[in-house]
C-alpha cells in the first residue's frame, strides 16, 4: 500500500497541513518541526507525486540558480547548498553558467527558458547598477552577490567590509605589519574586490598601519592562477610582506603555491588569510586560513525567499536584504592552530541589522528575530 500524506503526519505528530508546508517548501517552519516531518518521510519512504502537484498548482516544480563560473569551488559549492536546500522542500534546480558574459546574464533574465521554472536564484558579475531596469520581471527573482544592489527583488549577499576588515586586523594582532592584498581590481566601484579591499583599507587604518600601494596586487579573475601571478610578480619586484590576505580562497591558494616556490615559509615568514572558507582550504599545506561568509546560509536563505515568492497570493510582500553573519576561521597558514589540529573561529562579524518576520507555526503568530541564522 502507497504511504500517504496522513501516515506521515502521524508518524511526525503533526498535521497533514504541516506535512504539506514542509513538502511544498514553506520557509515558515520551525526547524524541529521541518526535521520531524522529514524524518518521517524517509522513514516511511513517502514520496510526492510531482505530477499531480504541478497540474494542482500549475507550477514545474522547477527552479533555476545561474552562477558565472561553477569551475570556481565557491560557486561549486554554493550550488550544492542550493541543491540541498531545495531537495530538502521537494524542488529541483536547474544550473545555468553565465561565464560572466552580459549577454548571457541579460539572456537569463529574459531568455527563452525562462517558462520552464518557477523562479531564478542570480548572482551576475557582468551586469552592474545601470543595468538595474533589467531586474523588473514577471516571475519570482533572488539576487545573490555584491554587483546590484537596490533592484526590485530579495537580495541575499555578505557582510563583505566588516568581514575583510576583521581578517585583516586578525592579521595586524599576530603582529604582522606588512599585510598584502591579492585580487585587487583597480578602479573598481562595486563588487566584491571593491568592497573586500575597502575593508582591507579600513583594518590598515584601525590598526595604524599605513597604506603602501605596492601591497596590492592586481588580479583579474580570481583564480588560483591570477593568484599565483599577482604574488610571484611582487615577490620578484621584492616588495616586502610579512602577511597576505586573498580576496578569495582560489587566489590565496594561488599565493601560497608561489611563496612555496620562492621557499617562503607559511606562516612563519608570512601569514596568509583567503575569503570563501571552500573545501580545499582545510586540505592545503599548511591548511588555510579563510573568512566563511556563511554560503550555507546564503543558500538556505535564497530558496527560502525565493519559494516564498513563489508561493505567495494577495499583495506582494516588502523586498528584503539579508546578511548572514560572517566568520573568521583560523588555521595553520596564520599559526592559529598546530598541524593536526582543524581550526578554530577566530570571531564573528554580524551580518545585519534588517529584522526578518517569521510566523510561529504552533500559535499562527508572527515573531520577529534577527537576520536568519
Amino acid at each position: 500500500m502507497a504511504v500517504t500524506m496522513h501516515d506521515v503526519a502521524q508518524r511526525a505528530g503533526v498535521s497533514i497541513k504541516t506535512v504539506s508546508n514542509v513538502v511544498n517548501g514553506y520557509p515558515y517552519i520551525r526547524a524541529a518541526t521541518r526535521e520531524r516531518v522529514q524524518a518521517a518521510i524517509e522513514d516511511l519512504g513517502y514520496r510526492v507525486n510531482m505530477s499531480a502537484r504541478n497540474l494542482r498548482t500549475r507550477r514545474t516544480g522547477l527552479i533555476t540558480l545561474a552562477v558565472p563560473e561553477l569551475s570556481l569551488p565557491y560557486f561549486a559549492e554554493l550550488a550544492d547548498s542550493v541543491i540541498s536546500a531545495a531537495d530538502d522542500a521537494g524542488w529541483t534546480v536547474l544550473i545555468e553558467q553565465t561565464s560572466a558574459s552580459r549577454e548571457r546574464e541579460t539572456d537569463v533574465l529574459s531568455g527563452r527558458r525562462r517558462h520552464l521554472t518557477d523562479g531564478l536564484i542570480f548572482s551576475p558579475l557582468a551586469l552592474g547598477p545601470d543595468d538595474i531596469g533589467l531586474f523588473t520581471v514577471d516571475f519570482p527573482l533572488v539576487i545573490l552577490g555584491e554587483r546590484v544592489f537596490g533592484a526590485p527583488a530579495d537580495h541575499v549577499t555578505m557582510n563583505n567590509v566588516e568581514a575583510a576588515k576583521a581578517a585583516t586586523l586578525h592579521l595586524a594582532s599576530l603582529g604582522r605589519r606588512r599585510i598584502a592584498l591579492i585580487g585587487g581590481h583597480e578602479g573598481e566601484q562595486v563588487g566584491s574586490a571593491a568592497l573586500r579591499t575597502a575593508g582591507y583599507l579600513e583594518g590598515l587604518a584601525e590598526a595604524g598601519l599605513p597604506h603602501d600601494p605596492a601591497l596590492i596586487g592586481e588580479a583579474g579573475l580570481w583564480h588560483r592562477s591570477t593568484g599565483a601571478e599577482a604574488m610571484r610578480r611582487m615577490l620578484d619586484e621584492g616588495v616586502e610582506i610579512d602577511a597576505v590576505f586573498a580576496l578569495n580562497d582560489a587566489l590565496a591558494l594561488g599565493a601560497l603555491h608561489a611563496l612555496h616556490a620562492h621557499g617562503i615559509d607559511v606562516p612563519g615568514e608570512v601569514a596568509l588569510i583567503g575569503f570563501d572558507d571552500v573545501d580545499d582550504a582545510k586540505y592545503a599545506v599548511p591548511a588555510l586560513s579563510s573568512v566563511d561568509p556563511g554560503r550555507a546560509q546564503i543558500a538556505r536563505t535564497a530558496v527560502e525567499l525565493l519559494l516564498e515568492r513563489i508561493g505567495a497570493t494577495g499583495d506582494p510582500a516588502p523586498f528584503r536584504k539579508v546578511v548572514p553573519d560572517s566568520r573568521l576561521i583560523g588555521r595553520e597558514s596564520t599559526g592559529d592552530v598546530v598541524p593536526g589540529q582543524d581550526s578554530r573561529v577566530v570571531g564573528v562579524q554580524p551580518g545585519g541589522t534588517e529584522l526578518v518576520q517569521v510566523v510561529g507555526e504552533a500559535s499562527g503568530s508572527p515573531h520577529l528575530e534577527q537576520p536568519i541564522s
